[in-house]
């Protein structure tokens, strides 16, 4: 075991390094925000790690982790468009949405049930399978069935 050095020194010693994982993770824009959570991350633990042999690689888990947390929360942002397309609306049903309804109208019972349940509701899997008599994996199922089906007939 080594004794673990002055943080400053870790810091000094690694940084290059971390920024340089950083910035081919993200990209530049990222890598400082990315830099500043890995190394506030890599203070908080400090005073725990029990052995300073591969703070090297430590640091750069953290980094990586980082990066991954980046590249979620990006994911989550939402996505600017350039213009919305209007659809004309007659009696609150649009045309493609009366071709739709009509197409799971024609489902066989089990799988327009799950197919409205789960879209038209908004309800989980188990509560349409206890809404149909049958178990969560069954209720799935019949879902996933009729959704093939729609996107076969709507294609």
């Amino acid at each position: 075991m080594t004794a673990l050095p002055p943080f400053q020194t870790v810091l000094d010693e690694h940084s290059a390094a971390v920024m340089a994982i950083l910035q081919g993770a993200v990209g530049r824009d990222g890598a400082d925000d990315c830099f500043q959570e890995t190394f506030l991350a890599a203070l908080r633990a400090y005073p725990k790690l029990a052995d300073a042999s591969s703070l090297r690689g430590w640091l750069l888990t953290i980094a990586h982790r980082k990066a991954i947390d980046h590249h979620r929360a990006r994911g989550r942002n939402p996505v600017p468009v350039a213009e919305v397309a209007e659809v004309a609306v007659e009696d609150g049903i649009s045309e493609p949405d009366e071709r739709l309804w009509a197409a799971v109208g024609a489902l066989p019972p089990k799988q327009r049930a799950a197919v409205a349940l789960r879209y038209g509701s908004d309800l989980p899997h188990n509560e349409i399978g206890a809404a149909l008599g049958c178990s969560p994996e069954a209720a799935r199922r019949n879902l996933h069935e009729g959704l093939k089906r729609l996107r076969k007939e709507l294609a």
